[in-house]
């Protein structure tokens, strides 16, 4: 016995350039029926909330799946699976496609490799698969850019649901950006961890979709930006606190990097934003302000 309800949709092409489109929407409780083997031509971002069954993918292996779970049915991939008949499962699901979703598996939040992930938590996933139901109301004139939207929020969702990283951010990505402007190389790094470099890199490619360097870049880039635009530090006193004896290498890499030189960005943040930054999240219920200079 199972209780499902479920809608689809035909966004326009001017929907598709948004960057993701919502193609469909359901919720399933019971003993579902067995699904596949099939392959789709979209993604699939399928949310076992409670029970358990299995998975099989293209190599033919089965896994098993225990709430709360993640599949993800990737474009082209061939799946089979099913509830347990004894158990059951709770599931909602949503069948998305568009450009973005390219950018969404480059980045690690989509994982084709990973077929089945576990979650710490399905309620952030479901809450957002709740918008996208009621988006689904009839006659809704912001259908297609709603549900579009609501895309983006599960995915963000889902990374964040990841039962293999820490709620507040993975630890290893933590340790590097804390360390990232002292004088290591990434051989470096991963023996502080325990690590070898491929062991490294393939875990910061999981958290964070890309390299150790390229994270280790990016984050001294944000913090060389910050210094830019809140001090008047000169631009090589800025390299050096971001890592850099270098400040000609250090100005050559932020402009390719960044698409502006050190001292171009400073004018443009100088012209547009007044004040500093700061480490501390606001408080919603009291936002700050920024005074109005005296002239």
């Amino acid at each position: 016995m199972y209780h499902t309800w479920m809608r689809y949709f035909t966004p326009g092409p001017v929907h598709h350039r948004l960057g993701l489109v919502c193609l469909g929407v359901g919720l399933q409780h019971g003993t579902l029926p067995t699904v596949g083997p099939r392959t789709l031509d979209h993604h699939v971002a399928v949310v076992v909330s409670a029970g358990s069954g299995w998975y099989r993918g293209a190599d033919g292996r089965r896994t098993t799946v225990t709430a709360p779970a993640l599949l993800w049915l990737t474009p082209g991939t061939p799946h089979h699976y099913a509830a347990d008949p004894a158990t059951g499962w709770d599931e909602a699901f949503v069948d998305f496609t568009g450009p973005a979703t390219a950018t969404y598996t480059e980045l690690g939040y989509i994982e084709p490799d990973r077929p089945v992930v576990p979650l710490s938590d399905a309620a952030p996933a479901r809450a957002a698969i709740g918008r996208i139901a009621r988006a689904a109301r009839p006659g809704n004139p912001l259908l297609e850019v709603e549900t579009g939207a609501a895309v983006h929020e599960l995915l963000v969702a889902l990374r964040r649901a990841r039962a293999d990283t820490n709620p507040d951010g993975d630890p290893v990505l933590a340790a590097l950006a804390r360390d990232a402007f002292q004088p290591l190389s990434v051989a470096d790094h991963a023996a502080r961890h325990g690590m070898t470099p491929a062991e490294l890199r393939t875990a910061v490619r999981r958290a964070a979709g890309c390299s150790p360097k390229d994270y280790l870049l990016t984050v001294r880039l944000g913090r060389a930006k910050e210094l830019l635009a809140a001090t008047e530090l000169p631009v090589a006193a800025v390299a050096r606190r971001v890592g850099y004896d270098d400040p000609a290498y250090f100005s050559r890499l932020f402009t390719r990097r960044v698409g502006t030189a050190p001292i171009r960005f400073r004018e443009q943040q100088g012209r547009s934003v007044h004040g500093g930054w700061s480490n501390v999240v606001p408080d919603p219920e009291h936002p700050p302000t920024i005074r109005a200079r005296s002239v």
